[in-house]
C-alpha cells in the first residue's frame, strides 16, 4: 500500500474514533442540560473534512513519494490534539455543547491557548496535501476551514460567555 493510503487510512480511523467518543460525550452533556449551538454549522464541517480526504486520494497519485518533514510535521502536531481532548475530557465534542453553570476547563493547552484543536485541524488540512505536494487541495481547504472556522469560533465565544473558568 502506498504512504499516501497508510496516511490517509490512519487519518480516517482517527476521525471514526473521534465521531465515535464525541457522540458519546454528546449524548451525556445533553442529558446533564447541556445546549447545542450552532448546529446548523455541524453538517458543514462533515463536508469538508469528508472532501478534504476524498479530494486527497482521488487526485493525488498514490505514489507520490511524501515530503517526510511535512509528514513529520502533521505527526507532532498529533499530541497536541490528544491533549486538548483529554484536556476537556466529557466535554470535548465535535459539536459545540455548553452545559450552563459548569466551568470553563482551562487546563492542558487551554492555559495557553483558547482554542487548541483547531490549532491542530488548520496545520493538518494545509500540511497533509503539501506533503504530497498537492498545493491546490491544500490551499482550497484551508481557505475553506478558515471560513468555517471564523463562523463557528464567533458562536461558540458567544455559547461560552459567562462560563467562570475551573482552575
Amino acid at each position: 500500500m502506498s504512504v499516501l493510503y497508510v496516511a490517509l487510512t490512519l487519518v480516517l480511523l482517527q476521525r471514526i474514533a473521534e465521531l465515535i467518543y464525541s457522540a458519546r460525550n454528546t449524548r451525556r452533556l445533553l442529558q446533564r442540560g447541556g445546549i447545542e449551538i450552532g448546529a446548523v454549522q455541524y453538517p458543514f464541517f462533515v463536508v469538508l473534512h469528508a472532501a478534504w480526504l476524498a479530494s486527497m486520494a482521488i487526485f493525488i497519485p498514490p505514489a507520490t513519494p511524501p515530503n517526510w518533514s511535512l509528514l513529520g510535521l502533521y505527526v507532532l502536531v498529533q499530541p497536541l490534539r490528544i491533549w486538548s481532548i483529554a484536556s476537556l475530557g466529557p466535554y470535548w465534542t465535535t459539536r459545540i455543547i455548553t452545559v450552563p453553570g459548569e466551568p470553563l476547563v482551562r487546563r492542558g493547552p487551554y492555559r495557553f491557548f483558547r482554542h487548541p484543536n483547531y490549532i491542530v485541524v488548520c496545520t493538518e488540512i494545509g500540511v497533509l496535501p503539501l506533503a504530497f505536494g498537492a498545493v491546490e487541495i491544500a490551499l482550497v481547504f484551508s481557505i475553506l476551514n478558515a471560513a468555517l472556522l471564523s463562523w463557528r469560533i464567533r458562536v461558540e465565544e458567544r455559547a461560552l460567555l459567562g462560563r467562570k473558568a475551573d482552575d
